[in-house]
């Protein structure tokens, strides 16, 4: 529909695809950064072993570069029309649109065609070569016209067309190859409203450098208008034109406009013959020559206008006045509906055109785009759930083995501990054994000590120091000859055996190096028997004392502990009977109570013994000494005396040195062996303490081993939680993004659908 007919436009076309196209790049745009962001995160990220590569990475951060200069171009696109011919063909009196190019020789009315398209005298057209350089007419938002040379961004204000005629051929710098553009407000030209830039040129017969306009100024145009004169047929110049054009691009879109048809009415016996040839000739040219267009498609691109009548009246109709007022032509109104049919089979043409040269390329990249980035997440997402998937047979076997671990743990701390109460109570039944024993051959180990000997108390002192350690020495030494083989041996069969039961709990690594954690060493257990300190009390007796003294008889008599009672008794009593000049004080009459106490116990035992000796020998004892007597008489009373006198003396003499030595070594085997009797219990429970103390300390350390380990189940279980999390989370965000890439799928291909793809009738 033409502007002429009401206010909607197809151009509306494009501005409504471009405004599409735009919000849907926008979103893409966002999209991919985010998509790039995440990818980042996930490289960054070790803990996740490469969920995504540092390819990905680029490849996704290339399309925001990629998409960053789109959106870009896509803001500056328009629908660009070039109008070519002869100068003077009226061109310029009917374009000021769209970004189309107009193509003509000199003096075929370029000019005359665009301000009729604009409605408005805005290009300079006439006689001779008035548009020198190619203009541009695009539209402005400003209340004011301006334009802007090659070269330069100074904008010169223009306000009528005389000024930019003027400023045109005043620009001496300004040659065939430049581009001005003309900005003219929107407010003035509704058909500039659409983002539609007219392209007016130099004639096609003013310069021979046509690939170098075509490169510069047709590459990017939608639409080709050729003006040529209906009052002559197309020439060459505009045919080499446009078969240059063709070589460049495929099959562009070409409108041939046979301006100043108005000529015709002159002779109307020949209009419709003539306009059969012009036709015919269009239509080989487009068909034949060009191959732009199907022969059944091809009258469609060809019209017979007059754009000096239709700019005439379009701009008295902006005044106020009738249309077809002024000196018209007859048959005005057919020429007038054939350049508004013009207009709208132009504007439908452009729009589409524009519409898939601009975005079509575009939408089909956004689309490999959207896909690609689909395909990372994808990808991201198998690999995140493999691994997750992984992580979660890890961790359950990793919570399966510290259950293993911790259970069999407790169940061999049970084993283990009845295993060493076992060994302690052996080692301490054994030390009791051999204590035993080597207490029962002390004799034999005192008779192995030699060393010199005088009753002197020094000398002495010493040697009973010697004594001391000889039998600590060489206790000590048969004891760990009886025992400590044994218990090694015992304690590292049951060292290797923990160490057998514990070493399934630890992770292989660790079983390899678990002798050097826990070294194999000998035990040597300590005795600790301190003799000198057991017998520090030990007081020697090494006087003489004879066999049938007073002291021994009594002894004999009473027994050791009475005799000893019995002895002191008598010295107290011999000192009692002593004449004291002075009183007694009160601690003499203890003394005495004592003495009265301990001769009343005397008395006691004498009592009983001679009762006992009554009761048995005392009657047969009276009567064989009564025979004796009086058979034997004095003489055996002498001869009795003589021989107890002999055995004094013979006692006194052999009670040397040596004698009082070998009486030392017997008094300290007794008393040492009732102090070594009372030791037996303790050595053997320190023995055994020892035992369970190094026993104990070998499990700790490997209860300290299966603790590292249950640490590190305990962290790796963790660190795989973890793990799983954040593989959930690049999941879901990858399906996220998954989602929003179908979403702009779906709107890429909604645009593909509605503005791409030929709608069927």
């Amino acid at each position: 529909m033409s502007l002429d007919q009401g206010d909607y436009s197809p151009l509306k076309h494009f501005v409504l695809a471009k405004k599409r196209i735009s919000d849907v790049f926008e979103q893409l745009l966002a999209y991919v950064q985010e998509s790039a962001q995440f990818v980042e995160d996930t490289c960054k990220d070790a803990s996740l072993e490469q969920v995504s590569s540092r390819e990905q990475l680029e490849q996704i951060q290339a399309y925001t570069s990629k998409l960053s200069i789109i959106k870009d171009v896509l803001a500056r696109r328009h629908m660009k029309v070039a109008f070519f011919g002869r100068t003077s063909n009226g061109k310029s009196t009917v374009i000021n649109a769209m970004l189309c190019v107009c193509v003509h020789r000199t003096s075929n009315g370029k000019s005359t065609v665009i301000n009729a398209m604009l409605r408005d005298r805005v290009l300079p057209s006439g006689i001779g070569h008035t548009t020198n350089c190619f203009l541009s007419v695009e539209g402005t938002d400003q209340d004011k016209a301006y334009l802007t040379t090659e070269g330069s961004e100074d904008e010169q204000s223009i306000k009528t067309v005389n000024q930019l005629a003027h400023a045109l051929h005043m620009d001496e710098s300004l040659d065939a190859g430049c581009l001005v553009r003309v900005f003219w407000p929107k407010s003035k030209c509704a058909l500039l409203r659409d983002d539609l830039v007219l392209v007016d040129s130099p004639g096609t017969d003013v310069t021979t450098q046509l690939d170098s306009w075509i490169d510069k100024f047709c590459l990017d145009a939608d639409v080709f208008v050729l003006v040529a004169n209906s009052e002559s047929t197309l020439m060459n110049t505009e045919k080499h034109f446009f078969h240059k054009v063709n070589e460049r691009l495929s099959k562009p879109n070409i409108f041939i406009l046979n301006n100043r048809w108005d000529a015709s009415a002159s002779e109307p016996e020949y209009m419709d013959e003539v306009r059969k040839q012009h036709t015919d000739r269009c239509v080989s040219f487009l068909c034949e020559e060009l191959k732009v267009v199907d022969c059944d498609q091809a009258p469609n691109r060809i019209f017979f206008v007059s754009a000096k009548e239709v700019l005439n009246s379009r701009m008295q109709r902006a005044q106020g006045m009738p249309e077809t007022g002024g000196a018209l032509a007859e048959g005005f109104q057919e020429r007038l509906k054939e350049f508004q049919c013009f207009e709208r089979r132009f504007e439908e043409t452009i729009s589409q055109s524009a519409v898939k040269t601009k975005f079509e390329q575009h939408t089909h990249r956004a689309q490999q785009i959207t896909a690609n980035v689909k395909a990372v997440m994808d990808a991201i997402n198998i690999t995140a759930a493999d691994k997750r998937v992984v992580s979660l047979e890890d961790r359950e076997y990793l919570i399966d083995r510290l259950e293993f671990v911790r259970n069999q743990l407790n169940l061999l701390i049970e084993e283990i501990k009845k295993r060493i109460k076992a060994i302690t109570e052996q080692v301490q039944q054994q030390v009791s054994n051999a204590m035993a024993e080597e207490i029962c051959r002390l004799s034999s180990l005192v008779d192995e000590f030699q060393s010199d000997f005088h009753p002197s108390p020094h000398v002495l002192k010493m040697y009973k120091g010697e004594l001391f350690r000889h039998i600590e020495e060489g206790m000590g030494k048969n004891l760990a000859f009886r025992c400590s083989d044994a218990v090694n041996t015992s304690m590292q069969s049951s060292q290797k055996d923990m160490m057998d039961l514990l070493q399934p709990l630890l992770p292989p690594a660790v079983q390899s190096e678990l002798h050097t954690l826990v070294p194999s060493r000998r035990f040597n257990l300590s005795y600790e028997l301190n003799c000198a300190a057991l017998c520090a009390d030990f007081q020697e007796d090494i006087s003489f004392h004879f066999s049938l003294g007073w002291t021994a008889l009594v002894t004999r008599f009473l027994g050791p502990t009475h005799a000893k009672h019995a002895l002191m008794l008598v010295d107290n009593s011999l000192q009692v009977a002593r004449p004291m000049a002075t009183t007694p004080s009160v601690p003499c009459l203890v003394q005495q109570q004592e003495a009265a106490m301990s001769q009343e116990e005397l008395m006691l035992t004498m009592v009983n013994n001679l009762a006992s000796v009554t009761s048995r020998t005392s009657m047969s004892v009276l009567v064989v000494g009564g025979v004796v007597w009086r058979t034997v008489g004095w003489r055996l009373i002498a001869l009795s005396m003589s021989m107890y006198g002999l055995l004094y003396l013979y006692e006194r003499l052999t009670w040397t040195s040596r004698a009082q030595q070998r009486a030392l070594k017997r008094q300290f085997v007794d008393f040492a062996s009732e102090k070594l009797h009372m030791m037996v219990s303790l050595t053997s429970s320190n023995c055994s303490h020892q035992v369970q103390q190094e026993m104990a300390t070998t499990f700790a350390r490997l209860c300290q081993q299966v603790d590292v380990t249950q640490k590190q189940l305990e962290g790796e279980i963790n660190t795989l939680t973890h793990k799983i999390t954040q593989l959930e989370s690049v999941q879901n965000h990858s399906k996220t993004l998954r989602h929003k890439a179908s979403e702009l799928e779906g709107q890429l291909e909604s645009f593909t659908s509605q503005y791409l793809r030929p709608h069927q009738p």
